[in-house]
């Protein structure tokens, strides 16, 4: 059975604020928890009015103070943008506070625009080589501490949390498989390079002291309603927001739109095609269909479900009928 978690991205709908999406997520997190999904994870994203998570390890722990069995995670910190000792000790307090429950996942990407980036970083001078170097000295902050260690993460050594890379290139499959770390693969909104990344990191995975073998992990969009009909409609605030996203306009999570494809120019109807690849939309019955065609065809180990809906109800409701869907697959 494929285990399946949720990547949540405090969705800030039009009409409603920051404190309420939070709030949603949490309440998100508690019925996913009860669903039985293993991971519940919010990403680090800045300066986007639709947004609700950019204090990504403040907002987790809201979360995980409110739940009590879900590992709980960031899916990602985008690692640029902070320096490995803060990282170290923000993932250790929050260990050291939810003992178990606790997943990193890291990524290259500054999560924003370059005006942004450059308000956090205050310069956008990088090095190519400073991401693997960067995962390195974090993992070293969670070992246990050497004789004249003169920085020490506290707390955060000795605790070991899982770390993961998360990407949507060839590059993060290279890193994952040559630290020996799972791989998450940003699918649910740049598939191009997936099946390619996939067979890179299976093939050169070296084990390691936190993984013996290759673990795939793959974001995937859901959009479950009681019709096929009804979750198109669902899904048409996710395509606003990319076409709003891909336009220079991003904002709140808009209401959904009847027919709202159909009235789009043929490039943006064919952007949304390529970025909405990984995707299972429809029913109960569709959406199991579906899904199940995507881990056959990629092998996943493990789904990131993200369901972009305006209406929080419509996204309880999708995950819920996700869940079922395929423990009714599992026990046929």
């Amino acid at each position: 059975m494929i285990l399946l978690s949720v990547l949540d991205l405090a969705p800030i709908a039009e009409g409603s604020d920051a404190g309420t999406a939070l709030g949603n997520a949490l309440q998100l997190a508690r019925h996913v928890e009860r669903l039985g999904y293993k991971r519940f994870w919010m990403a680090e994203h800045h300066s986007m009015p639709g947004i609700a998570s950019a204090a990504t390890a403040v907002a987790l722990c809201h979360v995980a103070g409110g739940t009590s069995t879900i590992r709980v995670g960031a899916g990602g910190i985008m690692l640029p943008n902070h320096s490995p000792l803060q990282v170290a000790e923000q993932f250790g307090t929050l260990e050291a506070l939810f003992p178990g429950r606790i997943d990193l996942g890291l990524g290259r990407a500054p999560g924003t625009d370059q005006a942004a980036a450059q308000a956090m970083r205050r310069t956008l001078a990088s090095d190519p080589h400073s991401f693997p170097r960067d995962v390195v000295e974090l993992q070293d902050f969670f070992e246990k501490p050497r004789a004249g260690q003169r920085v020490r993460a506290i707390p955060g050594e000795g605790l070991k949390v899982p770390l993961w890379i998360l990407g949507s290139s060839l590059f993060g499959a290279q890193l994952a498989a040559q630290l020996g770390l799972p791989y998450a693969f940003a699918s649910h909104f740049a598939p191009q390079q997936m099946m390619e990344a996939i067979a890179l990191y299976r093939a050169q995975f070296q084990p390691s002291s936190q993984l013996d073998r290759p673990y795939v992990m793959l974001g995937f969009n859901v959009f479950a309603a009681d019709t096929d009909a009804d979750a198109h409609l669902l899904a048409t605030s996710l395509q606003q927001a990319f076409v709003a996203l891909r336009t220079g306009n991003p904002g709140k999570l808009k209401p959904p739109v009847p027919d709202y494809e159909q009235s789009l120019p043929m490039e943006a109807r064919a952007l949304l095609r390529g970025l909405l690849q990984c995707s299972a939309i429809g029913s109960a019955e569709t959406v199991r269909a579906q899904t199940l065609a995507f881990v056959e065809r990629t092998g996943a180990d493990e789904l990131m479900v993200t369901s972009q809906i305006f209406d929080h109800q419509a996204r309880l409701k999708s995950y819920e009928i996700l869940a079922a869907a395929m423990a009714e697959r599992a026990a046929a």
